[in-house]
Parts: structure tokens; C-alpha cells; sequence
């Protein structure tokens, strides 16, 4: 049986690592990033950036002023025993974001989309929202992604549907021009990992985006090469636009394009791309039969696919 109250310590710690944490791979990719600049102020503001981190990570304090929208991802084993059941997890996971916020590890951020009433706890419909995989064995991972609102609000989520006829040029080009777009004046704090979705209907490329975007490790690949090859096509083609941090110009313009497929239509594929901001807030932790709880690296989200 998987304890509510481990639940609850496993989904807190994914908050505040994710908050305050940042993960190996996105600090290896901004040093990279650093060393290969050429640009003085890009040079700068990377070295900052790394050192905000760091510091951040010694004094557990949120890397960004805008800890985003709270999205949680469950892999769910097919035999695991959660006490409650789903509707129980989803309880605790409201209280722990409750827990996160008063502790100042979330900021009071989520409020109504009409009359802006904020609840002052970041809990309202549809928040948090919570995605579910289905998996083998007994165990539930948790994943916390914060997903900022500069790299969701100011174009840097956009979407369309490509004519077959017009294929992997047209679907280059929507994503490039959307790219370019969104970190016009720095609007999405470049350079982002870029997620991409491409095929079934609107929202499953969207959802697939932002999946690429927040759960894959900076430096992982496609392992379909068509799709790989389309990675690495995408990321040398907008790093050689010379955008660079906060769009103030230079070698770095993404750290990472991330690609993930569905089968679609033959009247047409959408194709959505979702910007995640360059520090990739995540955390997750694993909860095995006993109720012991482990944190990992990697959220491992398309494991076996």
C-alpha cells in the first residue's frame, strides 16, 4: 500500500527541488552554452544566470521570481496500491501545492481567468492539473514541472495545422518562424528548451510539446531517426540565428529541440511548439511498495513509449 502521507512528503519534495533544485543536465548545458559564447554581453548574462543557480540550489530558494503554473505528471504502476485511490492522491497533491505556497516555495500566481478573484493558495479549477501514464509494476513516480508564464504566455505556445503536401519543409518553417517570433525583445527568456508536437489532433500536439519541453533531459534524442534528424536540423537551423540570451544576441539561441509524435489525420498535421523556460524547473520522486521514496535525476516520462 502506498501511504497518503508519503504521497504527500514525495509531492512537497518534488515542489521544492523543483523550485529551488536545478537540474544537473540544465546547468551543463548553460556552461556549455557560456564557454562557446562569443558575445560579451551573453557571456554576462550566462554567468550570472549559473551562479544564481547555484546559489539557489545552496540556500533552497526559488531560481526564478515566477515559479509558473504547478503541473504534476503521474506514472501510475497498473498493480500499484495507492490508499484512497486517484481521487486521494489528487487531494494531496492540492494540499501539498497548499503546503508549498505558504512556505514560499510557489508564489500566489493562479487566479480566476475573468474577474482575477486568487484564491491566495494557487488552487482553482482545472489547478493543479494533472497528467496520468499508465505503467507496468507497483510503484507511482511524481513529477513537478513549473511552467513559467513568460515562456507560455508571450507566444512562445503556438500551434497550427500543416498540409501534407507541405511536409517536413512546412513543418520547419511554422517552428522557426514561431520560434523567431517569441523571443522577439526577449519575451520568452531565451534560450528555452524548445518542445515540439507534431500530428494527431490540436491538443494532443500541444500536450506533446509541452511534454518534450519540460520531461526530457537536455541531450537526450528522438530515438526514431527521421524525428532525431529533425531534432538536430531544428537546433543547429535557430542557433544560427544568432538570438542568444534574452535575445541580446550571440552562439546560443535554444539549448535543446525536443520532438514527440503522434499518428495523425491524412487531412493535415498539427504541429504545436511549447517553450520551456531555460532553467526547466522540474522534480521527481519515486515511490516504491513499503512506501520508500526516492528521488531521480530523471523523469524518465517516454520510457518505453
Amino acid at each position: 500500500m502506498l501511504k497518503q502521507k508519503v504521497i504527500y512528503d514525495a509531492v512537497l519534495s518534488a515542489i521544492i527541488k523543483g523550485s529551488t533544485h536545478i537540474s544537473d543536465d540544465v546547468i551543463q548545458a548553460l556552461t556549455a552554452a557560456r564557454d562557446a559564447e562569443i558575445n560579451e554581453s551573453s557571456i554576462l548574462g550566462l554567468e550570472d544566470t549559473i551562479k544564481s543557480l547555484v546559489i539557489s540550489r545552496e540556500k533552497a530558494l526559488p531560481a526564478c521570481t515566477d515559479t509558473g503554473w504547478p503541473l504534476f505528471y503521474f506514472k501510475i504502476g497498473n498493480n500499484a496500491s495507492i490508499e484512497g485511490g486517484i481521487l486521494a492522491l489528487e487531494e494531496t497533491t492540492r494540499k501539498a501545492v497548499i503546503s508549498a505556497t505558504e512556505q514560499g516555495y510557489l508564489r500566489r500566481t493562479m487566479k480566476h481567468p475573468l474577474s482575477g478573484y486568487d484564491p491566495g493558495n494557487n488552487i482553482g479549477v482545472n489547478i493543479p492539473w494533472f497528467t496520468y501514464k499508465f505503467v507496468p509494476g507497483t510503484h507511482l513516480q511524481v513529477t513537478y514541472v513549473a511552467k513559467g508564464g513568460g515562456s507560455e504566455v508571450f507566444g512562445g505556445t503556438r500551434s497550427r495545422m500543416v498540409a501534407f503536401a507541405d511536409g517536413t519543409m512546412g513543418i520547419k518553417k511554422f517552428i522557426i518562424d514561431s520560434y523567431v517570433a517569441a523571443t522577439y525583445a526577449g519575451a520568452i527568456c531565451p534560450p528555452s528548451i524548445l518542445g515540439v508536437g507534431i500530428g494527431g489532433t490540436a491538443n494532443i500536439a500541444a500536450d506533446l510539446a509541452k511534454e518534450a519541453a519540460c520531461l526530457r533531459l537536455i541531450g537526450t534524442h528522438h530515438p526514431e531517426k527521421e524525428f532525431r534528424q529533425l531534432e538536430e536540423d531544428l537546433f543547429d537551423a535557430i542557433n544560427s540565428l544568432g538570438i542568444g540570451i534574452m535575445a541580446a544576441g550571440g552562439n546560443t539561441s535554444v539549448l535543446s529541440v525536443n520532438i514527440e509524435y503522434s499518428y495523425t489525420h491524412i487531412a493535415g498535421i498539427a504541429v504545436a511548439i511549447s517553450s520551456n523556460c531555460f532553467i526547466s524547473r522540474r522534480g521527481t520522486y519515486l515511490i516504491t511498495e513499503g512506501s520508500k521514496m526516492e528521488y531521480m535525476k530523471d523523469p524518465d516520462w517516454f520510457g518505453g513509449r
